[in-house]
């Protein structure tokens, strides 16, 4: 396996370099997945196909409904009607999307690459959809931790939507 360095810059000011051992290593054919690791790596505006933002969303997904600590079958299933519902994909497609998403987020460095990638590919008038199918996975097991609220706050910050219309979104999947 190589090792390769990566600097990390802010305002084109040099902060570090690190040697690091790559997330995927080279004889992986994961494709997809390759793809999608690339644009979170990538500093220019990313280049999803189709079938990565439906990886992507999915595996945002995964996280969101992992951060209470428990990935519940009620989770799991509500993943998959989400993306069938926000992708048009059938049920069997749709369980293939989150099996590979479930890979992604094992994988995906960190919350920020990972909600910019969706950012900057999803259209702010159309976040607010993603939005409702994030808090559809939070709230599908029946409890609300602080641990999931936490984070959706943190996801929906960095995905640029403002609070009011994550509120509005919640709203539309538990009610008032």
């Amino acid at each position: 396996m190589k090792v390769s360095k990566i600097s990390i810059s802010v305002n084109h000011e040099f902060l570090m370099t690190e040697t690091i051992v790559p997330i995927v290593p080279a004889d992986y054919d994961g494709s997809m997945i390759k793809d999608i690791l690339k644009a979170f790596q990538s500093t220019a505006k990313p280049s999803l196909s189709a079938d990565d933002a439906h990886t992507a969303l999915a595996a945002l997904m995964v996280r969101v409904a992992k951060s209470d600590g428990s990935y519940a079958e009620a989770e799991i299933s509500t993943i998959e009607r989400a993306l069938s519902k926000q992708f048009q994909l059938n049920s069997e497609m749709a369980t293939s999307v989150r099996k590979e998403a479930e890979e992604l987020e094992a994988v995906a460095p960190d919350d920020v690459r990972f909600t910019r990638v969706i950012k900057e590919a999803v259209p702010y008038e159309e976040r607010s959809g993603i939005v409702e199918a994030l808090w559809s996975v939070v709230l599908s097991d029946g409890e609300r931790d602080d641990e999931e609220n936490s984070f959706m706050r943190l996801i929906v910050n960095l995905l640029g939507v403002n609070d009011r219309d994550s509120a509005l979104a919640r709203q539309r999947v538990n009610g008032p």
